[in-house]
């Protein structure tokens, strides 16, 4: 080969050494930004547990939820972190590539373990707010009924004289019919709480299952994502 026809060469070689370069680069800050991060879904995480309230099944179906919530966060730092497997990597990065190996399958373990508990605090929160509610429903109706027998006890002129002393105008014809009025209003109330405790106990049952739903889904497939980060970086846990 001639002196000419390899000074052509060397553009083309210039060029791949620059696009390699490039790589390279690309890649070490995509991995950087991947150990970020995680970093920052370990903050939030401790941000989260801190202070512990096991046993308590708010307290750990909200926190439940917000794990599944920001799992994507720390499925993209792992993802970036593997990025390009072995290539161009420093020494200290293959025990640590083998540990966040590891640590996919224990997350993977961990977001299938929290399913039954899940469920299991969605049939406790529904009981608890079933009995919050009914107790709640039962005072304001006991309520009802105390202020519904003294209004039978008394005469139609005192409740007149007391609707009066309250600054209430009323517009019934005789005494007897101002009583009658009374008493229906309270009677109306006490179905307003019966139907008002109905509805909550309906909303509220219906958000539960709703969150609980879609977070049980999310840690499956949150499960089923750190599995299969672990299954396809064997090349990590292999090593040099």
């Amino acid at each position: 080969m001639t002196k000419s026809s390899s000074d052509k060469f060397i553009p083309l070689i210039q060029e791949l050494q620059e696009f390699t370069f490039s790589q390279v680069s690309s890649m070490a800050l995509l991995r950087i930004l991947g150990y970020g991060l995680l970093l920052l879904a370990l903050f939030d995480i401790i941000e989260m547990l801190i202070p512990l309230r096991l046993m308590n099944p708010s307290w750990e179906f909200q926190t439940f939820g917000a794990l599944v919530e920001r799992v994507p966060v720390p499925l993209i730092g792992l993802t970036l972190i593997f990025y390009g497997e072995l290539h161009a990597r420093a020494r200290w990065e293959f025990l640590t590539l083998k540990f966040f190996s590891w640590l996919s399958l224990l997350l993977a373990a961990l977001f299938l373990f929290m399913i039954p508990l899940g469920i299991v605090n969605t049939v406790r929160l529904n009981r608890q707010s079933y009995t919050q509610i009914n107790t709640a429903s039962l005072q304001q109706m006991s309520q009802a009924e105390q202020v519904e027998k003294r209004l039978k006890q008394a005469t139609p002129q005192q409740i007149d004289n007391f609707l009066k002393s309250q600054g209430r105008s009323t517009n019934a014809k005789n005494p007897q019919e101002l009583k009658n009025q009374v008493l229906s209003e309270v009677s109306k109330a006490k179905e307003q709480i019966k139907n008002q405790a109905q509805a909550n106990q309906s909303t509220q049952r219906l958000n539960l299952f709703k969150n609980s739903v879609k977070w049980n889904l999310g840690a499956l497939i949150s499960a089923t994502l750190f599995f299969t980060i672990w299954k396809l970086t064997q090349w990590a846990r292999i090593g040099r």
